[in-house]
Formats: structure tokens, C-alpha cells, sequence
């Protein structure tokens, strides 16, 4: 079995070193195998281990997310139950220097609730560590520690020359084995988060290099020893390898680095939309064929908030945004991503499809601000979805096959103005302002008729006539 299983191992290497035939073959292998110690001995000393510590005060520890399986079980600290210390593993990039301070690059998730931070390096030195800045949106976080001690930085490549089927090595400290490198290739680019529960204002390149518990915050790198992303989750039912890996692109973390050093926090860009997709498929596949944006891609903009940067420039609900600043946008999470990166008071040029017919439109893009007044609920406009009439909805809702016009799906908030006037999920538009509504380019040429001053909706609800003012 021995003889059958190196005469197939001999097979595969003649296959894949073509050309390399008996002495040539062990030249090439100790040719590769050197490389791969120099990628090795490159990376080793710029990724460490960062071992933290929470004080939970609540009664028993809750669900943990699909991502923070880098923990490890609470202990309890004689608080008759109401608090414990829990111990948690990760690792971290160290990716910059200024005097004694070193900053370390690593997931939000790894140090977001760390009362204590403790980083340890490759050579075994231990360092008393502290947050710089964190952002859950990019789950990135940036730590830093003291030391007049040498300390090797990070060579950051450019994670937008990555190509599937590229060699990348992972490192980091997997169930707490220091320093562990697994290599793989990389399996697929841009790869979006499958729900909220892992950070959506970044894409992610996906690998099979093995990549277990503590490698969260770890690094990615090429064939050259440079790091082009880092390790933050994995895919796999048991919460162990299965070969689907997932990390940040390092070019997504750069600004991240530049303002948690010099603001404390990430800046992110705001547009002020409430956007989606609207397949080709599915219930939405009605909404694309009546606006004519089937079978293209983009982002579609449900609402708006008044006053917001989209607001000022003219963008309307109903908007397929398909373009920004001459790029194509492929759907809504890459349209969020590149909106999140631009910086406050940039203008850019955004292309639309709005009635069927192409436009641009020139944006003031502003800052992100979690307690903008503007960003409220009450100012989301329409602060309503709506669905053409398809077959489906027909037999779901008993509407009966003559009746016309866009069915409310559902509504955000019950402070947007939609849901304060009064209007309900499931009641059929049938009119505004005082126009017939049979299609999704009725309702937003009457919701957006720049000639009137308030809007009036007609609807249909349990067999009555409504008319409902939602002003302006």
C-alpha cells in the first residue's frame, strides 16, 4: 500500500512540474519547500497572539455569534452568578510603528467587550495591550502596545491583484498553538456577508487554508511573504475547518488603520437610502421588469431620508443606482461597501436608471453619524415598500383579478411617514394624487411629481376606498 501510495504521490508531481522528470524532480521540490520556509520565517514574527479577558455581569452566558467561536468557557468569580470572567484566543497583525507605541491589527469581534488585552509575540515576550479603535461594521479593531524591544512589522501587499487559484498561507493561533501556518489557495474574491451577524461593510476573500479557533485577526499572505487580508470567520457546522475561510482584503483595513490612530473611530461615508436588490428571479423580478432594469445590475433605492446627501442631489426612491464615479455597482452590498469608504464632502457622480431612462447625478457625500437627526425614522420618505400585483400575490392576498395597483409590503418603522398616516402592510394602492396606479413606474412617477406639494394615496383595504395624505 506504502509503494502504491508513493508511486501516485511521484504521478501527481510529474503532472503538475511538467517538463521536471527523475533527478530534476527533488531540485524543484527543495526549491519550493525553501520558499515556503522563507514565506514562513518572514511572517511568523508580525502576527501575534492576543489573549483577553471579559467581566460578563449577567446570571449565564449568552449565544454566542457564528464568528466568536475563538472563545473559550466562562469562569465563574464567586459573584453568586451575576458575574464571571470569560477568557478568549485570537490573533493579530502588527502593522505599524511610531516611537515606542506598535499598533497590532485584528478583529472587532476578538477585543469588542476585552476588559484586558495581553499580546503575546512569536518569541514568546508579553505585552499589557489596549483598544485604539474599534468598528464592528468592518469588524476590524486596532490595539497597541508599549516596548522599546525590536518588533517586526508587516509588509501589506494589495489585496486587488489576488486572483482565484493564488497560493496564501495562514497564520495565527489557532486553539492556541502559537505561530501555526496552513496553506491553501485561494478559493473565491468578493464574497458578501450571508447575514447581519457578520460585518457587511466589507467584502471577503474566501480560502480552504485551514483556519480554526484563534485565528480570527490572523494574516493572510502571498507567495511573497506579504499580508493581503485577515483571517476574521469560517463556514462549517461543527465550528471546525471544512476549508471554507473567509478573511478581510487588507486594502478594506487600510483607512481603517489611518483613523483609528488619528480619530479614534472609522469614518464612514453616508448617501442617506435605504437600498436593496431586485433579482431576476423571485417576487422582486416583477419590480425590475416594470422599472426596466431587468437583467442588469445595481442597487434600488427604496427610500430616502429628507434631508439627507441623496435628498439635496436629487435622488428619488424608485432610483436604480447602476454606476458610481464610472465603476459599475453589481448590487447593494457593493454599493454600501464603496458608499462606506468615501470620505465626507466628496462629490461624486452616480448613474441611474430612474423611469426606464439613464441619468447622472452629481452627490455631496456626507458623514456617517449614528445620532444624525436626520437619519430618523420619521424622515425616511416614503418609509414604505411596494410590490406590483403578480399571480402570487393575487391567490395570497384574495385580490381579485381585475383590481389594480401595488400592494404594500411592509414598512420599516411605525414612525416613517407611510406608517403614521396610516397606511398598513397588504393595502393596495390603487391611485396618487389622484392618478390610476397599475405598475411600479405608476407609483413612483406619482410618489415622486415634483409639481405637487403633498401626496395622496388611494387605497383598497378590506373591500373600502381610503385616501390617505402623506404629505410632502
Amino acid at each position: 500500500m506504502r509503494m502504491r501510495y508513493a508511486a501516485s504521490i511521484a504521478l501527481v508531481l510529474v503532472l503538475v512540474l511538467p517538463g521536471l522528470a527523475g533527478a530534476q524532480v527533488p531540485n524543484a521540490l527543495q526549491s519550493m519547500q525553501t520558499a515556503f520556509r522563507q514565506v514562513a520565517e518572514r511572517v511568523r514574527p508580525v502576527v501575534v497572539e492576543i489573549d483577553v479577558t471579559e467581566v460578563i455581569t449577567q446570571k449565564a452566558p449568552q449565544l454566542q455569534l457564528p464568528f466568536e467561536w475563538f472563545f473559550g468557557q466562562p469562569q465563574p468569580n464567586g459573584g453568586g452568578g451575576q458575574s464571571f470572567r470569560q477568557s478568549g484566543l485570537g490573533s493579530g497583525i502588527i502593522v505599524r510603528r511610531a516611537g515606542d507605541t506598535v499598533y497590532v491589527l485584528t478583529n472587532n469581534h476578538v477585543v469588542n467587550n476585552a476588559t484586558d488585552i495581553v499580546v503575546k509575540t512569536s518569541d514568546g515576550r508579553v505585552y499589557k495591550a489596549k483598544v485604539v479603535g474599534k468598528d464592528p461594521r468592518k469588524d476590524v479593531a486596532l490595539v497597541s502596545f508599549q516596548t522599546r524591544d525590536p518588533v517586526s512589522i508587516a509588509e501589506l501587499g494589495d489585496s486587488n491583484t489576488l486572483e482565484v487559484g493564488d497560493i496564501v498561507f495562514a497564520v495565527g493561533n489557532p486553539l492556541g498553538f502559537a505561530s501555526s501556518v496552513t496553506m491553501g489557495i485561494v478559493s473565491a474574491l468578493g464574497r458578501q456577508a450571508p447575514s447581519a451577524d457578520v460585518a457587511t461593510y466589507t467584502d471577503y476573500i474566501q480560502t480552504d487554508a485551514p483556519i480554526n479557533q484563534g485565528n480570527s485577526g490572523g494574516a493572510l499572505v502571498n507567495i511573497r511573504g506579504q499580508v493581503i487580508a485577515m483571517n476574521t470567520w469560517i463556514a462549517a457546522p461543527s465550528g471546525g475547518n471544512v476549508g471554507l475561510g473567509f478573511a478581510i482584503p487588507i486594502n478594506n483595513t487600510r483607512q481603517a488603520v489611518e483613523d483609528f490612530i488619528t480619530r479614534g473611530r472609522v469614518e464612514y461615508g453616508w448617501l442617506g437610502v435605504q437600498i436593496g436588490d431586485i433579482r431576476d428571479s423571485g417576487p422582486s423580478f416583477a419590480i425590475a421588469r416594470d422599472l426596466k432594469v431587468d437583467r442588469r445590475g445595481g442597487a434600488f433605492i427604496w427610500n430616502l431620508y429628507r434631508g439627507s446627501p441623496a435628498d439635496r442631489a436629487g435622488l428619488l426612491p424608485g432610483d436604480f443606482v447602476t454606476g458610481l464615479g464610472g465603476k459599475a455597482i453589481r448590487d447593494s452590498g457593493e454599493l454600501t461597501q464603496i458608499i462606506g469608504g468615501l470620505r465626507a464632502g466628496s462629490t461624486e457622480e452616480f448613474t441611474v436608471v430612474r423611469y426606464g431612462k439613464p441619468l447622472s447625478v452629481r452627490v455631496t457625500i456626507g458623514k456617517r453619524d449614528d445620532q444624525d437627526k436626520v437619519a430618523q425614522s420619521k424622515n425616511l420618505w416614503p418609509g414604505l415598500t411596494a410590490y406590483p400585483l403578480t399571480d402570487d400575490v393575487r391567490q395570497d392576498q384574495n385580490i381579485p383579478r381585475g383590481a389594480r395597483g401595488v400592494i404594500v409590503g411592509d414598512l420599516p418603522d411605525e414612525n416613517t411617514p407611510a406608517a403614521v398616516a396610516g397606511i398598513r402592510a397588504g393595502d393596495l394602492i390603487t391611485a396618487i394624487n389622484g392618478k390610476k396606479v397599475s405598475t411600479m413606474m405608476d407609483y413612483y412617477q406619482g410618489l415622486n411629481d415634483a409639481s405637487r406639494q403633498a401626496v395622496t394615496v388611494e387605497i383598497q383595504r378590506d373591500g373600502n376606498t381610503i385616501s390617505i395624505g402623506l404629505g410632502s
